[in-house]
């Protein structure tokens, strides 16, 4: 460890006079710093330097932590706590800004961004120059290069001709006359003099480029309002007809600001309405019903093999807009619906030459398990998975169609914004619908976009859109059992609305008072107070596997007592219909579908009985007693004798006609039948012939030949080759096994702590070897992480010395992978090859081979 009393030099000290937690906190923090675990913490050090990790560090930043680190950027290298804190309150202050600063300064310190003594804060390099002003790469705070930047350029003649414009006195260099004119622009009593001298048309040119861009165009030869401020050097040429407004001038002109809002605090999530919590949580249940409903309405649609699977993978737009209609839903909540199933694993392409989307035997095991369980297994499904189904439709990168369930549509950001949305709504009280514009102004504050596309607040949007359709929230509330699904921790009171890590607006109850047992009221605005409940505190971050199993069973739990009890009845009516008043038993709900049409949905689902239907539950091996039976068990109004007079007419008609393949044939026992379908008009493009008095043969297939007679109104019925009356039933055309898609993850996962601790002690041993102090001897020093070399013998002895002697020594190793590494071992004992020691980088006695050792040194103290 460094000596603390010592300012760190470099950002690799920085880290060494860090304790274990703050190091667990910097690589939980940039988890990519861990992917490989670094040798020393020099080279942890110079990979948290590097531009890929800064640039994910710094889009990772609030906005305020991000504003502090662009104030940085443009403030003196190294600088003072107070310069940083009057870039972002100004000449006048602001306590807020005040406040709020140590936080994020500790989250730059944290995440190594910024390092070094509050008199003397450093911002890492590469996040200097990715921040900092240039032609090249506007700074975001809207600031130009300083005086000695934008005049660097220039010919020594023209900056004594600024100066003395100025009323400075002439020097005999460039470098003491540029810092002449720096002290004028940074003085804020002369700079104002010098100000008020302008014209008033000068002034307004210096007020359009004062918040940026700083740079602007102008002429060969300016207007006199112009030449005045180059004369001065309020503006600077950088290029022919191009000119800047210096950083000090503009800082001036802003008050020493260098943003023009810095908003310290998280944006409120407002309420938009309030609900009575039973309200919520029974029409979410409603709606988690419904969704169950869908999915398994499709699935069954699939049930035969669905649509084919496109070339490039995915489902085309006619099946789309198909399985749309089917389902009664928009495109758009369809494919939400297809890529809600194929994230639970439940369907998925069968693999064959003819490729289609089927179930998946998955499947059939979630239709075994209650309501409850199908459904927290979909919405762990859609809470976890990095599909994104909002990009349906859209483009990808090469101008190509995204698809349903094709490639291109996994974002890895999804996940974590959904979390972050439910959670923000869980901060609201219980029955509380937020503002969906609030919502994304809170995440917009809490990870300000830095790219084109906006896709942090369109996952926001899908997400409130989908948590409706899928029941984990009602009239835009969280439901409870979205709660729990979230991994809820024991109930506490809270006495205003949740604004997030770090946020002091938290209401708390002192310590010694007892909890108030009447709901309170939260102030969220002028005349607007919410009533506040005992309710669970959602986890701050994504769950693990395990924990994320553990809660959706706990939001099962909580679901199951909301959702309708499946019935075992229905109301038969005397216009041929049937209804349920509610969800029915799957048994009955099979045998129904096929012996009737569904004709209406809803809280009641309407059933229509007609000749084809019935004939449908006959050709699937239902004899009409059968049915007449199944009516009377299942129905709590007598039969309609329509009911009964259809089923029997369609049954005494049913295989009267009997059709098999020869190419294909009709048989019936009553010649006047034949007759009477040889002389149909419709008949003739089966291309009928007669056999025999019975017998009837037609050109056209089996399937053709018995579609055409049912067109024409006969029921007849198939056989096969041996006479008999095929029984035809539904194949359920099932994928073989498949496991639902793995989430693409968005950069390297956080590490759990077991990894931490490994990885922070591999990293301690490894720079104990690297920095421990060693004789160098008559060799030239090594360079930093070279491994020390010496011949087989010379490694052999100084081994077998250090045996007698007790003294450690610090070897290079090479392991049976390639991987090198420094090492200080006090060797035990030297023989067959193999050196046994205590390893003190590893704090564990080790046996290493000597052929791998590159050779070996002695330490200059103990």
């Amino acid at each position: 460890m460094s000596n603390p009393a010592v300012p760190p030099r470099s950002l690799a000290e920085a880290l060494r006079a860090r304790d274990d937690d703050s190091l667990a906190a910097l690589l939980r923090a940039r988890p990519d710093l861990i992917t490989p675990v670094p040798t020393d913490l020099t080279q942890l050090a110079t990979r948290a330097g590097t531009r890929a990790s800064v640039v994910r560090a710094l889009e990772r930043l609030d906005l305020f932590a991000l504003r502090t680190a662009e104030a940085l950027a443009v403030a003196a290298d190294p600088a003072p706590y107070a310069e940083l804190e009057r870039l972002l309150t100004g000449d006048a202050g602001d306590p807020a800004v005040s406040a709020a600063l140590p936080r994020s300064l500790g989250t730059l310190r944290e995440q190594a961004l910024v390092w070094g003594d509050d008199d003397r804060l450093r911002l890492v390099r590469t996040a200097r120059e990715l921040l900092a002003p240039s032609p090249q790469h506007p700074s975001p705070t809207g600031l130009g290069p300083t005086v000695q930047e934008a005049t660097a350029g220039m010919s020594p003649g023209r900056v004594q001709e600024i100066v003395t414009a100025a009323g400075l006195g002439s020097t005999h260099d460039a470098v003491s006359a540029v810092a002449s004119l720096t002290a004028l622009f940074t003085n804020r009593k002369r700079m104002s003099a010098l100000l008020a001298d302008l014209p008033e048309e000068s002034r307004a040119v210096l007020s359009r480029l004062v918040w940026g861009p700083p740079y602007g165009q102008v002429t060969s030869e300016p207007a006199a309002h112009l030449r005045r401020l180059l004369d001065l050097g309020l503006l600077v040429p950088t290029a022919p007809g191009t000119v800047v407004l210096p950083r000090e001038v503009a800082l001036h002109l802003r008050g020493g600001r260098a943003h023009r809002e810095v908003e310290p605090l998280p944006p409120a999530v407002e309420p938009a309405a309030t609900h009575r919590p039973q309200v919520v949580d029974a029409t979410a249940a409603g709606q988690a019903y419904t969704a169950l409903a869908t999915v398994e309405e499709l699935l069954k649609d699939w049930d035969e093999g669905g649509p084919a699977v496109l070339r490039a993978g995915g489902l085309s737009v006619r099946d789309l807009k198909r399985t749309a209609v089917a389902l009664d839903v928009s495109e758009p909540v369809a494919a939400f619906w297809v890529e809600l199933a194929y994230a639970a694993g439940l369907l998925a392409s069968d693999g064959e030459a003819d490729e289609r989307y089927a179930a998946t035997p998955a499947h059939d095991e979630w239709l075994e398990q209650p309501p409850a369980r199908r459904w927290a297994r979909l919405a762990e499904a859609w809470l976890t998975a990095t599909r994104t189904s909002g990009l349906v439709g859209g483009r990808d990168t090469k101008d190509r169609t995204l698809s349903a369930l094709g490639p291109g549509l996994d974002r890895g950001a999804a996940p974590e914004v959904r979390h972050r949305v439910l959670t923000l709504l869980a901060g609201l009280p219980e029955g509380a619908s937020p503002s969906a514009g609030s919502v994304l102004a809170r995440l917009r504050w809490e990870r300000p976009q830095r790219r084109e596309e906006d896709l942090r607040s369109r996952l926001a949007e899908w997400t409130l859109k989908e948590a409706e359709l899928l029941g984990v929230t009602g009239r835009g509330a969280l439901s409870g059992h979205g709660r729990a699904l979230l991994g809820a921790t024991a109930p506490r009171t809270r006495d205003a609305v949740s604004r997030g890590p770090g946020d002091e607006r938290h209401g708390q109850t002192p310590p010694g008072t007892a909890a108030p047992k009447t709901p309170d009221a939260v102030s969220q605005g002028p005349g607007d107070k919410l009533p506040v409940h005992h309710r669970p505190a959602p986890a701050a971050e994504p769950l693990s596997p395990a924990e994320q199993a553990t809660a959706s069973a706990a939001a099962a739990r909580l679901l199951a007592p909301l959702l309708p009890e499946p019935l075992d009845h229905v109301l038969l009516q005397a216009d041929l219909t049937a209804v349920a008043p509610g969800p029915l038993r799957r048994p009955l709900a099979e045998v129904l579908d096929v012996l009737a049409d569904v004709e209406s949905k809803g809280g009641a689902t309407v059933y229509r009985f007609t000749p084809g239907s019935v004939r449908r539950a006959l050709d699937a091996g239902q004899s009409a007693s059968d049915l007449h039976a199944f009516l009377a068990a299942h129905s709590r109004t007598p039969v309609p004798q329509p009911l009964t007079y259809l089923i029997d007419d369609v049954a005494r008609r049913h295989g009267h006609l009997r059709v098999g393949a020869a190419s294909s044939y009709v048989r019936c026992d009553d010649d006047a039948l034949l007759n009477e379908i040889l002389a149909d008009k419709r008949a003739a493009g089966l291309r009928l012939r007669r056999l025999a008095p019975t017998v009837l043969a037609a050109q056209a297939d089996p399937a053709s030949l018995l579609e055409g007679l049912r067109a024409m109104g006969f029921a007849p019925a198939a056989e096969s080759a041996e006479g008999d009356v095929l029984i035809t039933r539904a194949h359920a055309h099932r994928t073989p096994p498949r496991s639902a898609p793995e989430p693409v993850p968005d950069g390297p996962p956080v590490p759990d702590a077991t990894l931490l601790a490994a990885a922070i002690r591999a990293v301690r041993a490894g720079d104990l070897a690297s920095t421990t102090p060693r004789k160098q001897g008559d060799r030239p020093p090594l360079s930093t992480g070279e491994l020390p070399r010496t011949g087989a013998a010379e490694t052999l002895a100084t081994m077998q010395a250090a045996v007698l002697t007790g003294e450690a020594l610090w070897i290079g190793y090479v392991n049976a992978e390639g991987a090198a590494s420094q090492r200080v071992i006090a060797p035990v004992r030297v023989e067959g090859g193999f050196v046994t020691a205590y390893d003190h980088t590893a704090d564990e006695v080790r046996t290493y081979p000597l052929h791998r050792i590159t050779g070996v040194a002695e330490l200059a103290g103990d």
